[in-house]
């Protein structure tokens, strides 16, 4: 089968996730849950990512990922399935548990468990300026489906709802893109790992309460978000503008989610372990290796998707 030269593929990729967001509107549901996938794979085919390196699966790893997938989604089904508006106080204690979880437990497990650089977690410089431009073009095709002319309620009924927003997208950035899905390509290849790691991103909001349907359709939106990440390793791509502006939008429309001003400063405390964590990683990198960041033990990072007109090169 002819393939298309390695100098064309990142535009033909860029190409295809606007043209999946561009989709949206007419083929929302379980049918995007179809057609995007299947385009996804049958492009793989005629323009195919770099392979990942040839070794042993690493089943530290995979451990380290099914154990701490199951703590988040059984905290979120916790707070969502068991709590209720009524018992505010347990729904966010369970809410922000499962994301510190999904950030702090990444970051422990991958610097301190693996002695791998955050990098390893796309929390670095490397490649920042195509993620910040790349995610700005799907942004701005984002934004233009979805938020341009939208006729924004009173403050107190959509600000919370974006400081959520900005949380919960640096969560699944984290979680399954830095630490998830790299892993299992890691482990698998590129593209079994882009596909593992959207049916895992569908099938955590079961602790939302979601059913099938639903979660279909979140499976053809997470190997977007995964192809996205593929192509350029770096968290920038996807936050803080991609993954927040889609969960915003979706609760807005949704208009089942109501919260005070006050809750915006349980979002910023979690937000605050949060970096905090990501921080003190940072400064024990430096330690451990003052004059360089170490490559990542065991299995290396995936090659991205995107390749340069020489050949695949490294994130």
């Amino acid at each position: 089968m002819p393939r298309i030269p390695a100098a064309y593929r990142p535009a033909v990729w860029v190409a295809w996730l606007v043209g999946a967001f561009l989709l949206l509107p007419m083929a929302g549901g379980p049918l995007y849950g179809i057609v995007v996938p299947g385009s996804a794979a049958a492009l793989a085919l005629l323009a195919p990512p770099a392979s990942a390196p040839e070794g042993r699966i690493d089943v530290r790893d995979l451990g380290a990922v099914l154990g701490i997938y199951a703590g988040v989604v059984g905290l979120f089904s916790l707070a969502f399935r068991y709590f209720t508006q009524e018992r505010t106080a347990g729904l966010f204690v369970s809410f922000a548990a499962g994301l510190l979880l999904g950030v702090a437990g990444p970051v422990v497990y991958t610097v301190w468990m693996r002695t791998r650089p955050l990098a390893d977690l796309g929390l670095s410089r490397t490649e920042w300026g195509r993620a910040v431009a790349l995610g700005l073009v799907l942004a701005g095709v984002q934004f233009a489906l979805t938020l341009y002319g939208y006729a924004l309620p009173a403050p107190v009924d959509w600000v919370p709802l974006a400081a959520l927003a900005l949380v919960v997208g640096l969560f699944e950035a984290v979680f399954f893109r830095g630490f998830v899905q790299t892993r299992l390509a890691a482990s698998f290849g590129t593209v079994p790992g882009v596909g593992a790691a959207a049916a895992l991103y569908a099938l955590y909001h079961v602790g939302y309460g979601m059913g099938a349907r639903e979660m279909l359709f979140l499976f053809g939106l997470g190997v977007v978000y995964a192809v996205a990440y593929a192509c350029t390793p770096n968290v920038l791509v996807l936050w803080p503008l991609l993954l927040p502006m889609g969960s915003f939008y979706n609760n807005l429309q949704g208009g089942e989610i109501t919260m005070p001003w006050a809750a915006i400063l349980g979002f910023v405390d979690v937000f605050g372990f949060m970096a905090a964590v990501i921080w003190l990683a940072r400064r024990h990198e430096r330690r451990s290796h003052p004059t360089q960041v170490p490559p990542p033990t065991g299995r290396p990072v995936p090659q991205p998707l995107v390749l340069s007109s020489g050949g695949a090169r490294r994130a």
